[in-house]
């Protein structure tokens, strides 16, 4: 009984993981001393610390790519509360002039180049705004301005950047940057060996039964051939499949 063959170099990073690991365990379940297949199992059981470093890694990506689009938002919505109240506190119109007179030089406080600032200075500045913007006067200016959704939609998206900006940082300071290339490019020879190791056990050991394990790698190697299969066909088709969720494990 033949193991299926699969290129795990379709995987993403963030499943990767999740198959060695899931193919370490159902191995494990089957008692390897017993299988004979202590050394092979002991060397893919010896790079799951590292490998798991992989998904760390990969949540930090994803952390950073939603921190970008965070930061882009937030820009977007000072662009429009510093060209609203600029543009209507130099126009005479005495139900909004005053009002966004009084909004406009809070960017003359707090800098109208918060856009431009790194994160830090830039989640703290306009903290520093919102925090202005609360106070009565400055909250009626915006009322009457009708910008009281930018206003709040600003305070949320800041908020969550701030939030997962820490998040980052925490990721960062407990997990150095690693090659994930060369771990998959490792675990995945582990991997390979370790198969070979059961089609020969299994050929030379006749006394010992080693269907149930054949059995349960070919169904999780079946299940996400087809799954990446399917990937593939829907990036053929001109969807956007880096937008999917990434496979699940079975």
């Amino acid at each position: 009984m033949k193991i299926l063959s699969m290129n795990f170099t379709n995987l993403w990073n963030s499943e990767h993981p999740l198959v060695v690991n899931r193919i370490a365990q159902i191995v494990q379940s089957q008692n390897p001393p017993a299988l004979h297949l202590e050394k092979a199992y002991g060397r893919l059981a010896a790079l799951l610390p590292a490998v798991n470093t992989i998904a760390v890694q990969e949540k930090r990506n994803v952390l950073s790519a939603v921190l970008s689009e965070l930061d882009n938002e937030r820009d977007a919505l000072l662009g429009v509360l510093i060209s609203q109240s600029r543009t209507l506190s130099r126009v005479n119109l005495p139900s909004t002039t005053q009002a966004a007179v009084l909004i406009d030089a809070l960017f003359d406080k707090h800098g109208r180049d918060m856009a431009q600032a790194n994160y830090t200075s830039e989640t703290q500045r306009i903290s520093g705004l919102l925090t202005d913007l609360q106070l009565s006067e400055n909250a009626a200016a915006i009322a009457t301005l009708n910008l009281g959704q930018v206003v709040d939609r600003l305070f949320l998206v800041n908020s969550e950047f701030a939030s997962r900006f820490m998040e980052r940082n925490a990721n960062e300071a407990a997990m150095p940057m690693v090659d994930v290339r060369a771990i998959r490019r490792e675990a995945d020879a582990a991997i390979h060996f370790l198969f070979k190791a059961i089609e020969f056990c299994a050929s030379e050991y006749e006394n010992l039964d080693y269907t149930p394990l054949i059995s349960q790698i070919n169904e999780l190697v079946a299940y996400y051939k087809a799954q990446i299969k399917a990937r593939q066909s829907r990036r053929q088709s001109g969807a956007n499949v880096s937008t999917e969720p990434p496979i699940a494990t079975v």
